[in-house]
């Protein structure tokens, strides 16, 4: 009996493990770099090569954790690694289409706040995507809805 048990609280543990493992997995993790130079390097080491020089607000995909050092993917899909002490949780986007424009509502009738270039870094307000949309904050304030389609980091 005591085998029964153990076997099925075994099984409870490795089934609450995984569905943890998986609804964690189901989502990017992302994250901003927090200060004006931040260096990426090819291996998690400081000694290794130095790939990428990336500013303040730049967006970054988490893949792995080590916790000193996390591999990251940049919007242009390269990987590399980045010391966690460098990024922070406060999250951005980067505009990935030509132009894009911000609107005061999420629909594009609504009135036109701003048109941001590509490559350009906007704070993300809220991480709730409601049809498409999702809330930003340019420039300290300009407050207004992108549509998801234009940007990464989410």
């Amino acid at each position: 009996m005591r085998l029964a048990q153990k076997t099925n609280s075994f099984f409870s543990y490795f089934f609450v493990w995984i569905v943890c493992f998986i609804s964690q997995s189901a989502y990017a993790e992302f994250r901003s770099v927090a200060f004006a130079k931040t260096i990426l390097y090819e291996a998690p080491s400081a000694t290794t090569k130095r790939v990428y020089l990336v500013g303040e607000g730049y967006p970054l995909e988490i893949i792995v954790n080590l916790g000193d050092w996390l591999k990251v993917r940049d919007p242009y899909g390269t990987l590399s690694w980045a010391e966690s002490k460098n990024l922070q949780s406060k999250r951005t986007v980067i505009v990935k289409v030509d132009k894009a424009n911000i609107y005061k509502d999420p629909e594009s009738k609504s009135a036109l706040v701003a048109t941001i270039e590509k490559d350009v870094v906007i704070e993300l307000s809220d991480p709730l995507i409601t049809n498409g949309w999702i809330k930003v904050r340019y420039q300290q304030d300009l407050d207004g809805y992108i549509q998801t389609s234009q940007i990464w980091g989410i």
